[in-house]
């Protein structure tokens, strides 16, 4: 039986050769067309010489060509690494070096980072250019297309190989690559098909960028799984999402609460027709009770989801039966996955009482890259140790009381503090600083940096902070709130009172 990621389009553009695939901007490929050209691409990238289990970095935004590169990837059994790009160049560089691929495919609009990327040392080896302005030793993309054959590539690829990498962050700060196998994302797409009402009749819209777990694996790898439509919207506008839905009769959206919150807030929504949308969902963060109502008003069933990126990212979904009526939880475990709370001693808790998520299921991923201990910290006996806090109710919901150590979740973006410290701390007026999160209403959360001067005569500003930080982290990180003090308040070992600092912000 064939389940390997790169099979789905194959059948799919046999069974229905002339059905929509994908669409990006004004470009319209069938599954018969989508599947000629990731064939393409795949015989060309053997051409240049990737072999299997070779990575295949990425950055590239929401057009046909990600999920040509992820499909050509799956099916020649190379590793697709898809990077952020909205991180700094440094950043970049550091997943490069970790993950050491030899081909880099690249959207003219990250030239200039692409060009900086160039001068520092790295394993890459060729460039692949998306558009019409390549350096002068890129391969164009399109014509790699053109030139390669449309038949299927003759690898052996077997459904626990690797065929994409997410970088995800740990609590060192510092990206580890969460290696997920054709089986993960098979079992990821079957869990969300049995929890949600998709049909093969369904379009979304894919406007949540697609180098995060969610915006690739919550509709879109679903979805095309199933054999449906996917629109690709390379940046997100509230508005024009609006427009899209109206025009292209959308039938499912998934977004991060920060987007819900944005389309809702648009001044003239209730002249656009969304009747078409069937059901959405929302993750990446707690979804505010006045969006989830706010749609759910108007007759459109409001999902919520948890997940992550080592789980693919599927781990529980609120249903719309039950958003409002258990505002707060998370849902319920799907079909294919358990889920369980347990104490220190791995016992699972009572009800009511908090303990570790953990997570099994063939939708767990295999292991970090590179990262064996952190590996084995994580994964035990098959289960996925979350470092997440959570608890079950009367009914078995589950509820996430606490997140990651000090993790930071804004617009849907994952900040991990010690990150933003660690840049912090290379400006020669910092003695010492704490990162927290505060509420907001439009990001869900913000970043706030607490900080001790060495030279208190010698003030910083806001602006201050951007200015210096701008290169070194990417701009989503950055503190939108600084406080001064003279000390960061510690306990009696010495460890900074995070829980203070927070409760503070909170207030």
């Amino acid at each position: 039986m064939e389940t390997t990621v790169g099979s789905w389009i194959r059948k799919h553009a046999k069974a229905d050769p002339d059905r929509m695939a994908l669409i990006s901007h004004e470009k319209r490929f069938t599954y018969e067309e989508f599947n000629h050209r990731v064939n393409r691409l795949g015989h060309a990238l053997i051409s240049l010489g990737v072999r299997k289990g070779d990575r295949v970095d990425a950055l590239l935004l929401n057009t046909n060509e990600i999920l040509e590169s992820m499909f050509a990837c799956a099916k020649i059994g190379a590793i697709f690494v898809p990077i952020n790009f909205r991180l700094s160049v440094e950043e970049v560089h550091y997943i490069v070096q970790d993950s050491r691929p030899n081909h880099f495919i690249y959207d003219e609009r990250m030239r200039p980072l692409v060009d900086q990327l160039r001068e520092m040392k790295s394993s890459i080896l060729e460039y692949i250019h998306v558009g019409n302005n390549p350096h002068e030793l890129d391969w164009r993309y399109e014509q790699l297309i053109v030139n390669a054959p449309q038949t299927e590539p003759d690898i052996n690829i077997r459904t626990e190989d690797i065929h994409m990498m997410m970088y995800t962050s740990g609590t060192t700060g510092k990206p580890k690559g969460a290696m997920l196998s054709h089986q993960n994302t098979l079992w990821n797409a079957i869990n969300s098909i049995h929890a949600s009402p998709f049909e093969k009749s369904d379009i979304t819209l894919s406007a949540a960028p697609l180098f995060h777990i969610g915006g690739m694996s919550v509709f879109t790898t679903p979805l095309i799984y199933k054999g449906g439509t996917v629109i690709l919207d390379d940046s997100f506008d509230p508005e024009r999402t609006l427009q899209k839905i109206q025009e292209e009769k959308i039938t499912s959206l998934f977004l991060v609460p920060a987007m819900w919150q944005a389309i809702m807030n648009v001044e003239n929504f209730e002249d656009y027709d969304i009747s078409s949308l069937r059901f959405c969902v929302s993750g990446g963060a707690p979804c505010p009770i006045t969006v989830i109502t706010f749609f759910q008003d108007r007759g459109i069933p409001f999902y919520e989801g948890f997940g992550l990126t080592e789980t693919a990212p599927f781990v529980s979904i609120l249903d719309e039966q039950n958003t409002l009526r258990k505002n707060g939880s998370v849902g319920k475990e799907p079909m294919h996955t358990r889920v369980r709370i347990v104490n220190d001693h791995n016992q699972d808790v009572e009800t009511g009482e908090v303990g570790e998520l953990i997570v099994k299921g063939p939708n767990v991923m295999a292991g970090y890259w590179n990262k064996p201990e952190e590996t084995k910290r994580v994964l035990k006996n098959g289960w996925f140790y979350t470092g997440d806090l959570a608890k079950y109710d009367d009914e078995g919901f589950l509820y996430i009381v606490d997140r990651k150590k000090d993790m930071i979740i804004t617009g849907g973006e994952n900040v991990y503090p010690i990150e933003v410290e660690q840049a912090l701390y290379r400006h020669p007026n910092i003695l010492e600083t704490a990162v927290v999160g505060y509420p907001d209403e439009e990001w869900g959360e913000s970043v706030k940096a607490v900080i001790a001067l060495k030279n208190s005569e010698e003030p910083l500003t806001l602006q201050d902070i951007h200015d210096f930080l701008e290169g070194k982290i990417a701009r989503f990180k950055m503190p939108r709130e600084i406080e001064m003090v003279e000390e960061l308040p510690r306990n009696a070992t010495g460890k900074v009172l995070k829980t203070k600092l927070r409760q503070k912000s909170h207030s």
